[in-house]
C-alpha cells in the first residue's frame, strides 16, 4: 500500500488511527467497494465502477454522499499525493449507523475510505481449483460486491495452500459462476461464454462488461450462457477477467491441463487493450498526468 490514504475527502498517512470500533459498517462488513486500474494518471472505466457501487450501495442501504464527479476529484487528489499514474486503487463506501452496537459521536452516515498500491504481476496464466456452493445464486444480494469480502480471501488463501493460484466458485446447482475476485470465459469455437449474472450468482465485473458490451469483433460471439464444469474444462480455451488481471488464461482446473487455443483469447487481449489506450488517451486527464 501506498503512504497516503483518503478518508472523507482529507489525505492521511495509512499510520493514522482514523476508525472507530463504534463505525456499524467497520465491524459487520456494511459497505460496497471497487478496484479500479489507474492507468497513465486516468481512472479506467471509472463511471462503471461508480455505477455499480451506487447500484450495490443501494441494494445494501449505503448511503452514496458524493456524486459520480465529485468522488473522481477526490481519488484523483489521491493518485496526484501517492504519484500513483499506473496503479491500483480501491475505494469503499461504509455505512456508519444501524444495529445495537453503534458508537457514539458518529457525524456522517457513511465513510468514503481510498487507498493505492502497486501493480501486481499475475503471470501468463493461473490454475484454479473448485468450491462447491461458493455462490449462492438464489440470494437476493448475489452479486454484490460488499466490504464483508472474509468469505473470498479464505477461499482464495485456502487454495494458494492447495497450490493454486484462484478458485472457481459453483452455486448451489453445481453451476459455474465466478472466482474470488475474477469473472470467468470459456472459448468454445468462435463463441465466448460467460455465465449470466441472474442465474449463476456472480458479479457484475466491469472487464467482464466491457467484453459483453464494447467489443466487437467478426466472427467471434461473446454471450452469457450456463457453463457446468464440465463443458467448462471441455472448452478451447478459458480465461479469467478482473480490473488488475485483464484477460489471464488458465492452464489448469484441479491440476487437468486445458486447452490452450490463443487465437480468439489473443484477438480478445489485443481489441482490449485498444479499448482501454483509447478510454485513457481521450481523458482530459491524460495530459496533465504526463507532465506530473
Amino acid at each position: 500500500m501506498h503512504r497516503r490514504l483518503l478518508h472523507n475527502g482529507m489525505l492521511h498517512e495509512t499510520s493514522e488511527p482514523l476508525v472507530s470500533p463504534g463505525q456499524t459498517g467497520f465491524m459487520n462488513g456494511w459497505g460496497v467497494f471497487s478496484t479500479i486500474r489507474v492507468y497513465n494518471g486516468v481512472l479506467f472505466a471509472y463511471r462503471r465502477h461508480y455505477e455499480r457501487m451506487k447500484r450495490d450501495a443501494e441494494r445494501m442501504r449505503v448511503p452514496v454522499p458524493l456524486s459520480a464527479e465529485e468522488l473522481e476529484r477526490e481519488l484523483f487528489k489521491l493518485v496526484d499525493a501517492n504519484g500513483a499514474f499506473n496503479a491500483t486503487l480501491r475505494v469503499a463506501i461504509v455505512r456508519n449507523h444501524g444495529g445495537p452496537f453503534e458508537g457514539a459521536g458518529i457525524r456522517t452516515n457513511a465513510d468514503v475510505v481510498a487507498f493505492t498500491t502497486g501493480l501486481t504481476d499475475w503471470g501468463q496464466g493461473v490454475k484454479l481449483s473448485y468450491v462447491e456452493n461458493g455462490r449462492h445464486a438464489a440470494s437476493p444480494f448475489a452479486g454484490a460486491k460488499v466490504t464483508s469480502w472474509s468469505q473470498n480471501l479464505t477461499m482464495n488463501e485456502e487454495a494458494h495452500e492447495k497450490g493454486f493460484d484462484e478458485a472457481i466458485l459453483l452455486n448451489e446447482r453445481g453451476h459455474v459462476s465466478e472466482c474470488t475476485s475474477a469473472n470467468i470465459f470459456a472459448v468454445q469455437g468462435r463463441q465466448v461464454l460467460t455465465p449470466p449474472l441472474k442465474s449463476s450468482g456472480c458479479l457484475a465485473g466491469v472487464t467482464r462488461a466491457i467484453l459483453l458490451e464494447e467489443i466487437h469483433l467478426a466472427g467471434i460471439e461473446i454471450l452469457e450462457r450456463e457453463l457446468t464444469p464440465q463443458q467448462l474444462e471441455a472448452s478451447d480455451q478459458v480465461f479469467i477477467t478482473s480490473t488488475t488481471r485483464d484477460l489471464l488464461p488458465v492452464f489448469e482446473i484441479e491440476r487437468r491441463s486445458l486447452g490452450q487455443n490463443r487465437d480468439v483469447l489473443g484477438n480478445l487481449q489485443r481489441a482490449f487493450h485498444a479499448y482501454q489506450l483509447k478510454y485513457v488517451d481521450s481523458h482530459p486527464r491524460r495530459e496533465e498526468a504526463l507532465t506530473n
